[in-house]
Order: C-alpha cells, then sequence, then structure tokens
C-alpha cells in the first residue's frame, strides 16, 4: 500500500476496517477453519521433525513479551495490516526450540487481539483467523527442522534461506486469504510487497539482538525504544487514512445530498439522472475503467445535470421547443454544474470536468468549449451517449419515447458527428437484445492527460 492510497486501495482498506467489526460468513469460517487444520498440521510434523528440548526460560519470556509488543504495532493495508513482528519474531527463533515457536507466535497474537476484543471493535469470531497470521513462522522453522539446526547455530546462507521460507509462505497464505475470504485475485496482493522490504529491514536489526539472548537475556528489550518509535508512526498513519476515509465517505455524502436534490427539485430530471448511472456503470464494467474512473463516471452521470438547480422551471418544463434566449440560457447548466462540485472540492473537482463537457460533440461543434474527438474526456463521451438515449427512450414534456429502432438509428447516423463512433458500437452492443450477437467490445483509449480552460457546456439529444 503505498503512502498515498489510490482509490481502490482505500476502498478496499474500508471494506478491510468494517470487515473487523463484522460476523464472519461460511466462507469466511470454511476458510478459516482449513487455515487452521493446516496450521495444526504444520507445528505437528515441525515437531515430530525436531522435539522441544531444555531452554533457557527468561531469554524466551523476554522474547515472548517483545514479540507481543511488537504485533500491537500495526499499519493497516488494504487487505488487512502488517506489523513490526520481525523485530520480535527473529529474537524468539534464538530463544527457543523451533517446534515451541509457532504455538507461542500464536497465543502471543490472541493476547494482542484481545484488547480489540474488549473494545468491539473485533468480533471473538475473528479469533479463529489468527492462524492466517501465525504462518509467518511456519516457514523459518520448517527450514531450521528439516536443516536439523538450531537457528543460533545457523550459518548465513541458513539463515536467508528461512527468511525466504518466511516470505514465500506469507505471500502464499495472504494470496489464500485474498482468494478464498476477500474473493479478489492474487494479481491485486502485489501492491502490497513492499511490506517484505520492511520486514527484511527490520530481521536486519533484531538479528544483531537475536545473537546476544543467550549471553545477555534481556538483550531483546533494547528494541523497546524502536517499537515505541514505529507505534507512533504506525497511530499517525492510521489517523492519517481514518481520515482519508472520512473524507471521501463525505464526498460520496455530498454527491449523493446533490443527487436528491436533483429529485427533489424535478422528478423527471433525478429519475432520468439515475437512469444515465445505471448504463453509465455498464458502460464502464465492459469498458474496463480503472475503479477511480469508475467512481468519477458515476458522479458525473448522477449529477451531469446538477446546474439546472439554477434555470427557472418555466424553462425547463416548457412543453414546445426553447426559443433562441431561452436556448442560451439552459446552456448555461454544465457551468453551473462544474461551479458546484468545485466548490465541495476533492475528486469532485474531476467529476465537474466531466459535467462541464458532457455536452461537447465529437465533431467539435458542442458546447461550451468546442472540444473534439479525443479532447473530449472519455467519462463525458459514454454520458453523451447514456443521457442521449435515456432521453430518446423517455418521454418528455414535449413528445413521446422513441421506438427502440428508431433511437438506435439516430445515434447510429450520429456517430462520428455528435458521439464517440467507438462508444455507440459499445452502447449498442449493450442495449441489443439478448438473441443479437454480442462483438468484442472497442478498446478504451487512455484516460486524458489535459482538460480544457474553465467555460460553458452541452451537446446531446438533450440539454
Amino acid at each position: 500500500m503505498s503512502f498515498d492510497p489510490s482509490f481502490e486501495e482505500q476502498e478496499l482498506l474500508a471494506d478491510t476496517l468494517e470487515l473487523d467489526g463484522s460476523p464472519m460468513t461460511l466462507r469466511e469460517l470454511v476458510a478459516s477453519g482449513l487455515v487452521s487444520a493446516a496450521f495444526i498440521l504444520s507445528v505437528v510434523g515441525v515437531w515430530l521433525l525436531r522435539p522441544p528440548h531444555a531452554f533457557e526460560i527468561v531469554p524466551a519470556v523476554v522474547c515472548a513479551l517483545v514479540f507481543v509488543l511488537a504485533t500491537l504495532v500495526r499499519f493497516d493495508t488494504p487487505f488487512g495490516f502488517t506489523d513490526a513482528t520481525q523485530l520480535g519474531f527473529v529474537p524468539l527463533l534464538f530463544a527457543m526450540p523451533v517446534a515451541l515457536v509457532p504455538i507461542v507466535v500464536a497465543l502471543a497474537l490472541a493476547v494482542s487481539w484481545l484488547p480489540e476484543v474488549g473494545s468491539r471493535e473485533l468480533r471473538p469470531s475473528r479469533l479463529i483467523q489468527i492462524p492466517w497470521n501465525s504462518f509467518l513462522a511456519i516457514g523459518p522453522v520448517a527450514v531450521f527442522a528439516i536443516a536439523n539446526v538450531e537457528p543460533r547455530h545457523a550459518g548465513p546462507f541458513l539463515l536467508i534461506a528461512a527468511l525466504a521460507a518466511e516470505f514465500l509462505v506469507n505471500f502464499t497464505v495472504a494470496a489464500l486469504h485474498r482468494v478464498l475470504v476477500r474473493g479478489t485475485s492474487v494479481r491485486s496482493g502485489l501492491k502490497n510487497t513492499w511490506v517484505y522490504v520492511i520486514d527484511a529491514a527490520l530481521s536486519g536489526i533484531a538479528l544483531v539482538v537475536a545473537e546476544d539472548i543467550h549471553t545477555a537475556p534481556t538483550a531483546a528489550l533494547s528494541l523497546a525504544p524502536l517499537l515505541g518509535l514505529l507505534a507512533v508512526f504506525a497511530h499517525e498513519r492510521r489517523r492519517r487514512l481514518e481520515s482519508m476515509l472520512e473524507l471521501s465517505s463525505a464526498y460520496r455524502g455530498t454527491a449523493l445530498v446533490l443527487g436528491d436534490v436533483i429529485e427533489a427539485d424535478d422528478c423527471y430530471t433525478g429519475e432520468h439522472c439515475k437512469s444515465v448511472v445505471s448504463l453509465a456503470l455498464e458502460m464502464a464494467d465492459h469498458l474496463e475503467l480503472s475503479p477511480e474512473r469508475q467512481r468519477n463516471l458515476e458522479f458525473a452521470a448522477l449529477l451531469h445535470d446538477v446546474g439546472k438547480i439554477a434555470i427557472p422551471k418555466e424553462i425547463i418544463n416548457k412543453p414546445g421547443k426553447l426559443d433562441p434566449h431561452e436556448w442560451t440560457i439552459i446552456k448555461t447548466h454544465t457551468l453551473e454544474g462544474q461551479k458546484m462540485l468545485e466548490r465541495v472540492g476533492g475528486f469532485m473537482r474531476e467529476v465537474g470536468m466531466i459535467v462541464r463537457s458532457h455536452h461537447e460533440r465529437w465533431d467539435g461543434t458542442g458546447y461550451p468549449d468546442g472540444l473534439a474527438e479525443d479532447g473530449i474526456p472519455l467519462e463525458a463521451r459514454i454520458i453523451t451517449c447514456c443521457d442521449s438515449w435515456n432521453a430518446m427512450r423517455t418521454d418528455r414534456p414535449y413528445r413521446k419515447a422513441l421506438d427502440y429502432e428508431v433511437a438506435v438509428a439516430e445515434l447510429a447516423s450520429n456517430a462520428g458527428k455528435q458521439f464517440d463512433p467507438h462508444v455507440v458500437e459499445t452502447f449498442l452492443r449493450l442495449v441489443a437484445p439478448a438473441d443479437r450477437p454480442h462483438p468484442a467490445p472497442a478498446p478504451i483509449p487512455p484516460a486524458p492527460t489535459r482538460r480544457p480552460a474553465p467555460a460553458l457546456i452541452a451537446g446531446s439529444a438533450e440539454a
């Protein structure tokens, strides 16, 4: 997860934080049960390969306490969290028999999760997920058990192999969690591989301390100041992410309120906007737009006519055609809409630019900026097509809804003039009856890198 998480990462993070406080689904229970069984079998396997022997109690207890402290330093990620456990885990490996390490790790994680259970931030049933995180111990202890060597007697190559095994097992278990529990792809988790770089760096520091554990039993306590510093950073990161999510939620709430205002101000416009949203989102899925562009498209489709709030009702609801003066006034709704969304700020500024451009035409004769072809934001081109289709297929104050064939012919005849030909081609496949063939979708153009200068807008089959 980057320092400035993308919209997709923010959405995943919000889902993860909400998931912690929700009841476990049957899918989660089954997956966690299988992982728990696999963890127990792994522990038994290591125990049989290298049974525990006598060890010094004081270093083991100190390292276990440091490990508990390390698990409390959590950094939230879209798929859960990462923490500073390496600072406590490496000394723990050196302080006790490897067969006992996974058991102590699981117990320490349970202890560290209890405060969240007590504060009701975490459901007690989610303690069954502890084996998912306890698998961090299985890779290294398996390496040492198979090599029949204690970590403190291992050479550099064996230590590197143990670290590599830890990362490999961690990544595999995390990938399984994404697929089985979250229903996402393995590829989506590659963005979080940065945590292994941090773990590798912390492992070097922890190794220096671990080598002195048996001569200085309290050496692990020297890691406490570093854990305290990381805890401060983790807390600040959590606050920043929470503020970011709250702000994103506020923007979304503002957009939805504006949508309600549109519907309250003019029932037809409100229903029309909602229909355009539905069509636009189908197009977004078909064209595989990025999550950020889908979000912007969704709100631009919902709010593309928000500026009509500022237009006199006698013009909006006029049953006949508009005269030139009235047409000039109604054109201002795109500029007014952009101004409203500019005031909201954040990503709504990008939404405002789409709203501004949804009456531009492919041939450059639209308004307010006379943009043409790829100079028009793709999201605006999609809305133009969906907007016109819905306008043609619904009853208006001055005419009845057009038949399906007539509306199709209208879109097709204006492709390359009013509409983007590729957008029309894709759209007509989506609205075609099920018994008609669906050709392959048109390729998606890249997101525009330049935006028009401030001005006005409009330009589909309806203003």
